[in-house]
Order: structure tokens, then C-alpha cells, then sequence
């Protein structure tokens, strides 16, 4: 099957985007993801670089991996039951893995438990707009049960939005430390993420994968629209979405980012944004692509959707050693974190173009391509990479 360099693009965009805001994540403890003022205080360069990610970036990308994941499913219906279980069940151990050894903010486990749930849907669905419409749904579906938790959630804040010294001390220290005691509290973290994937995100996670095999079923994900069609689309979607998500933004900021309201109920205007903008940008791609492909750099960052899952990985172990073993974790405000973003994302662009100047995949998507043809019992005729 010949690759859509396109989608691989759109695929590699969503893999740098991630650490946008995953460098929080590795970098502050875990209240500072979603939460500016997770100090109890705030200065305005942490309150502006919060603002500005919030608008362009959070979710967004994730959302856009998940789409592309869920298109992804739709073009493996041709391999098969067994091919299908038997890859998204080793995702599913490599999450847990991921998780539990190296760090707490894994989503590999929730794209493949997901997966294992919906591409029966997928497969099963009779037309493209009925899989794009099952997929609205399952998503608004997510949306509603965090209004209700808002809705049901008390006035007293939650130690999870604005710890205190102790838990900031101690979430420290076992993240330094590493060790039994690490792997102990990222298995506490990962059981409270499966609740909060079977409770709410996942139903999320299950509508955008579904959206991403319809527009791969009608052909808008394999760039078969017209380049004026895809231009019209990114040009209502990504305003309507930011239009979507900026009174929120602003809500919160006035707020003080108090938990009652900022902790679910401002978090679901970003979240109904978030599909509008992610198919926008995915157009935006598709309808500048004659333009975008005369860049080395539009190739370079194709590479890294092509060892997408190679590239998620090397992330991890580039920024756990940095702020785990060279003790940079707390040590920066999120705008300076984002300083680390530009030599994370050279590392990713220059392996993966020498790579696959020498291999056709990534080193991780070989084993994984390997692994899954021994466990569905298919022969392994072609070894090399």
C-alpha cells in the first residue's frame, strides 16, 4: 500500500504538538497540566503561556492523534480480526509498561484498550455517515459526564488542583528517587486514569476515533476532496473552534482558576472546541499540501509521523532524564519549559530522517509490526526493516 506522505505530516504534527504540553507534564508536577495556578499563585508569564497554549494547543493535539488513530483502524479492517486484537493488545502491554517504568502520563494504554473496544464498530458500521455521527454522539457523551461532574462536585478544592507542600514535596521525591516507590505511585496514578478513561475520557477517545475511520472511509482523510474544499473547512473550523474555547479561557483566567468551576465546568467549552479545530488543522494540511510539500521540512516532520510511535517513546526518555535524572523537575515556569520543546523536536526530525534513509519503519514500529505478526499465527515473511 503506497503511504499519504499528507497524513504522515498530519500525523508528525500531532506528535510534536503533544510535547507542547506534555513538557509541563514532565517538567511541573501533575497539577500544573491543566492548572496555571497550581501554586496557589500565578505570575502573568505563566498566565499568558497557559492562555496562549490553551487556545491554539491543549487537547488539540491529542485529539488529533486520536483521530488519525481511529483512521488508522479503519484502513487495518483489510488484515483481519486476529492482526487487529492481536496489535492493539500488545499497544495495550506497551502502555502499561510505558506507564508503570517510565512515566505517569502514558496514552498508549487508553488508545489501545479504546481501540480493542470500538473497531468492531468500526468494522461493522454501514456507511461512513453513520460511523461520523456514532462518533459525535460518543463524544458529546464525554463531554455531558464532565459537566455532571461538575455540576455534582463540591465548593472545596481538590488537593489534585492545588496540592499542598507536603504532596508537591513528595511527588518530588519519588520522581527523583525513581525505584520501587516510583512504580508504586504511577500504578495509583494509572488506576485513577482507567477510571477516569472508562467514566469519561474514554467515551471521548471512542468519538474521535470513530470520526477519524469515518472521514478515512469517505475518502477526506486520503486527501481526495478538493484543495479548495479542505481550505474552506480549516477556515470555518479553526475560528469556531477558538471562538468556542475563548470565553472560557477568559472565565477561568477571572476566576483565579477557582477548582469549582475551572475543574470540569470551564473544561468542557476547550473540550467541544477541540474536534473543530483538529479536523481544521488536518484540512489546513490537506489544503496548502502543494505548498507545504516543497519544504525539507514539511519531509523531515512526515518522518516523524512515520515513526510516530518511535518518536512518543524517545520523548519520554529524553525529558524523564533530563528533569528526573538531572534533577530539573520543578525548576522552570512553563514558559521557560518550552525552551526544551525546539531540542526535543530536532532530536525527533534528525533520527527520523537518517533512519529511514537505512529502514523503511521505525525501530519500534518493526517489533511491534514483528511481534504481531508471531501472536495472530501470521508467517513472518519479511524481517527486514
Amino acid at each position: 500500500m503506497e503511504r499519504n506522505v499528507t497524513l504522515d505530516f498530519v500525523r508528525g504534527v500531532a506528535i510534536l504538538g503533544i510535547l507542547l504540553l506534555n513538557i509541563v507534564a514532565f517538567g511541573l508536577p501533575k497539577a500544573a497540566y491543566l492548572n496555571p495556578a497550581w501554586y496557589g499563585d500565578i505570575t502573568s508569564r505563566d498566565a499568558w503561556t497557559w492562555a496562549i497554549l490553551d487556545l491554539f494547543a491543549q487537547v488539540k493535539f491529542l485529539t488529533l492523534f486520536a483521530l488519525l488513530f481511529g483512521a488508522g483502524l479503519q484502513m487495518l479492517l483489510a488484515r483481519g480480526k486476529r492482526w487487529i486484537q492481536s496489535r492493539l493488545s500488545l499497544l495495550l502491554l506497551l502502555g502499561f509498561a510505558h506507564a508503570i517504568l517510565l512515566w505517569d502520563g502514558d496514552i498508549l494504554l487508553a488508545y489501545g484498550l479504546t481501540g480493542l473496544v470500538i473497531w468492531r464498530m468500526i468494522r461493522d458500521a454501514p456507511s461512513g455517515k453513520s460511523l461520523f455521527n456514532m462518533g459525535v454522539v460518543l463524544y458529546l457523551a464525554g463531554v455531558f459526564v464532565l459537566l455532571l461532574l461538575g455540576v455534582i462536585s463540591g465548593n472545596q478544592t481538590s488537593r489534585s488542583w492545588v496540592p499542598d507542600l507536603a504532596n508537591l514535596q513528595y511527588e518530588q521525591l519519588w520522581k527523583l528517587n525513581g525505584g520501587a516507590e516510583a512504580i508504586d505511585n504511577r500504578l495509583d496514578l494509572l488506576a485513577n486514569n482507567l477510571l477516569a478513561l472508562g467514566a469519561q475520557y474514554g467515551w471521548q477517545l471512542a468519538g474521535m476515533m470513530l470520526m477519524g475511520a469515518a472521514l478515512m472511509r469517505s475518502g477526506w482523510l486520503r486527501g481526495q476532496f478538493s484543495l479548495s474544499h479542505y481550505r474552506r473547512c480549516a477556515a470555518i473550523l479553526i475560528p469556531l473552534g477558538m471562538a468556542i474555547n475563548l470565553p472560557a479561557i477568559v472565565a477561568q483566567w477571572q476566576l483565579g482558576w477557582d477548582f469549582r468551576w475551572c475543574g470540569f465546568l470551564l473544561q468542557t467549552p476547550r473540550e467541544l472546541s477541540a474536534p473543530f479545530q483538529t479536523i481544521g488543522y488536518a484540512a489546513l494540511a490537506f489544503g496548502f499540501w502543494p505548498q507545504l510539500a516543497r519544504f525539507r521540512l514539511t519531509s523531515a516532520v512526515a518522518c516523524v509521523g512515520r515513526m510516530a510511535l518511535t518518536n512518543y517513546l524517545l520523548q519520554t526518555l529524553i525529558c524523564t532524564t533530563l528533569f528526573y535524572r538531572f534533577d530539573l523537575f520543578m525548576k522552570f515556569d512553563r514558559l521557560s519549559l518550552l525552551a526544551f520543546v525546539p531540542a526535543v523536536w530536532a532530536v525527533n526530525l534528525l533520527l527520523s530522517v537518517m533512519w529511514l534513509r537505512y529502514f523503511r519503519q521505525g525501530p519500534v514500529e518493526w517489533a511491534w509490526r514483528q511481534l504481531t505478526r508471531l501472536t495472530c499465527g501470521s508467517a513472518v515473511t519479511d524481517t527486514s526493516r
